[in-house]
């Protein structure tokens, strides 16, 4: 079994050692610098880099320089997401965002993890389990995400948080842990103007 199949099945593996998962690791370092190099102005060649990039992306995405990622195959992004400076997607295994996503500056999503036994983590051996972010959530700035992690649709991460087991939809969540703190109140507000 090789490097990537025993990634792909949530078992420990070496990335160091794989020729193929280097390749693909500096293949996306590349287009990484090559779109943190970009100017603000170059939005048709952000998207470019980015469809290259990733395993899937919508015309009207939006990721503020700089923006760092181990793989980029692994990563699927929906409609209206928005993410400000400072990205980091550690895609050892699949990060799915859905539609309607606003993260704030400097956030980590990283479905890859280290074992706890000295012995393997001194091998280099590592582990990645897949992360999901639902519909119209909000991740305030600092955010880090684990490994594993599901957030339902409609929630809302407080900033400095750091996201260790699934969150629930309709949540406003905060913390280290994070935590659900309250429901998200769905019924109509009025609006003053």
């Amino acid at each position: 079994m090789t490097e990537l199949e025993k990634a792909a099945i949530g078992l420990l593996y070496n990335a160091e050692r794989d020729q193929k998962l280097a390749a693909a690791r500096a293949r996306a370092k590349d287009l990484c610098l090559e779109y943190n190099l970009t100017r603000s102005t170059q939005a048709e060649e952000r998207l470019r880099l980015l469809r290259v990039l990733l395993a899937q992306c919508e015309d009207d995405v939006t990721i503020e320089p700089p923006f760092y990622v181990d793989y980029g195959y692994h990563i699927r992004i929906g409609k209206t997401f928005y993410a400000n400076h400072g990205l980091v997607i550690l895609d050892g295994a699949p990060v799915t965002f859905g539609d309607n996503v606003r993260i704030g500056p400097n956030c980590c999503f990283s479905a890859a993890g280290h074992p706890l036994d000295l012995t393997q983590r001194n091998a280099g051996l590592e582990y990645a389990k897949p992360i999901t972010v639902g519909n119209n959530v909000w991740i305030g700035m600092g955010v880090q995400v684990l490994p594993g992690v599901t957030i339902g649709d409609n929630s809302v991460i407080g900033a400095g948080s750091v996201v260790t087991r699934d969150i629930p939809a309709g949540v406003l969540a905060v913390g280290v842990p994070c935590c659900v703190a309250r429901e998200i109140a769905t019924k109509p507000r009025r609006m003053i103007l």
